[in-house]
């Protein structure tokens, strides 16, 4: 697949390290972070900050325009945005997620094409919509309610989606669909949002991670081109998941928390080193107790770090990773979790207050579990599969089938 590099993406070639760039961004997006919390208003102007500095096309690969950056690094500027702006992270990782998959060579070349180019020429996000309002996510099984029906030189397609992560900000979403057909097929189709019949319903109203807008997708005979297929299989199988794609996916959405706790981490030790109580006539930090409980933070964000780069660099290398990518996502989010709740227990009554904001650090780390799979979904996988292989190198010893 060949893509034409214009002006714009010659002049992204990356004269910086990356991660360095993300992290100057992230002082920016740091000072509006709050303010979009509150208002759960889409922070467009983050985007547009982001293409300016190349970062929308970090795993494009350098034949089509983009830096050709792996996981590892990916991972690594997902974390530092996180820092700044949890919610702008979140979105970049699902776009991010996507480019991973074409690159991978999983998309029709048309299409890929299509959004290689645009992603070169502007903010032209785009994400899933697979979850519905009645099945949840399609990890839960069950097939979408959303259907497609062919009508002349295009689908038809009929729905609503759910938790469509950075919807307002998105120039696609790739629509999970059942056809109408006497034997139906699940389908992906890449959605321009600026077709008629493309509405937006504000649904978002979650605990936190609120400026991620993912709000509902509404389509109502919505005429999307019949080459606008992305993926097809049959209905009556489950819903087919590529093996690295998910590894590229759980990586970088747990990067997004560990930014998240780090973050946490930086305001409290801001409180820590900075309020003196006259009763101790020295900062908190000086407190033993204290002290402790910060080395337990740093324990933890080291772990997070060190998991983070060895499964990206792992991924980068082409190495099975089996299911070590879903139990670092499973293992980042809950220390991040950790970290979050012990930097609110730190700051006392202060950390309760939305100026410090250790209480938003919180919020955005528990939304993480909303994520499917869940984490108790994640232990299931896991155990299953330990289980399978007990079987498979000692069969005498199983008695009963693991469904």
């Amino acid at each position: 697949m060949t893509v034409q590099i214009s002006a714009v993406a010659s002049s992204q070639r990356p004269t910086l390290d990356p991660v360095d760039i993300a992290r100057s961004l992230a002082e920016g997006f740091g000072t509006t972070a709050a303010a979009h919390d509150r208002t759960g208003e889409f922070p467009a102007e983050n985007f547009v900050e982001l293409f300016r500095s190349g970062l929308l096309s970090l795993i494009q690969s350098k034949e089509t325009g983009g830096w050709g950056e792996g996981i590892e690094t990916a991972q690594a500027v997902i974390a530092a945005i996180a820092e700044g702006d949890p919610s702008t992270a979140l979105v970049l990782a699902m776009h991010y997620s996507v480019h991973g998959s074409i690159r991978r060579g999983k998309w029709p070349d048309v299409l890929a094409a299509k959004v290689l180019t645009a992603n070169l020429s502007g903010t032209a996000l785009l994400n899933n919509a697979q979850a519905e309002p009645g099945i949840g996510s399609p990890a839960h099984g069950g097939l979408p309610e959303t259907s497609a029906r062919i009508e002349g030189e295009a689908w038809v397609v009929n729905g609503r989606k759910s938790f469509v992560t950075g919807l307002p900000g998105l120039k696609w979403a790739i629509v999970l669909a059942t056809t109408d057909e006497e034997t139906p097929r699940l389908i992906q189709l890449l959605v321009p949002l600026d077709l008629g019949g493309i509405g937006r319903e504000k649904a978002w109203d979650a605990t936190g991670m609120f400026a991620t807008a993912s709000d509902d997708l509404l389509l109502n005979d919505v005429r999307v081109p019949l080459e606008n297929v992305v993926a097809e299989q049959p209905a009556s199988e489950p819903l087919r998941r590529d093996e690295v794609d998910g590894y590229n996916f759980f990586v970088m959405l747990a990067a997004v928390y560990h930014g998240v706790a780090v973050s946490a981490r930086n305001d409290l030790l801001k409180h820590l080193n900075g309020h003196v109580p006259a009763s101790l006539g020295a900062p908190l930090s000086s407190i033993p107790r204290i002290q402790e409980a910060l080395g337990q933070i740093e324990v933890l964000i080291a772990a997070n770090r060190r998991l983070l780069t060895s499964v990206g660099r792992d991924i980068d290398d082409k190495k099975q990773v089996g299911t070590d990518a879903l139990a670092v996502r499973h293992v980042v989010i809950e220390n991040a979790v950790t970290i979050t709740d012990l930097a609110l227990e730190l700051g006392g009554n202060r950390g309760l207050r939305r100026d410090y904001h250790l209480e938003r650090h919180h919020r955005n780390a528990i939304t993480a579990r909303a994520h499917a799979p869940q984490s108790h979904m994640i232990r299931t996988i896991i155990g299953r599969e330990l289980i399978r292989k007990s079987a498979a190198e000692n069969p005498a010893d199983v008695r009963h089938t693991v469904r």
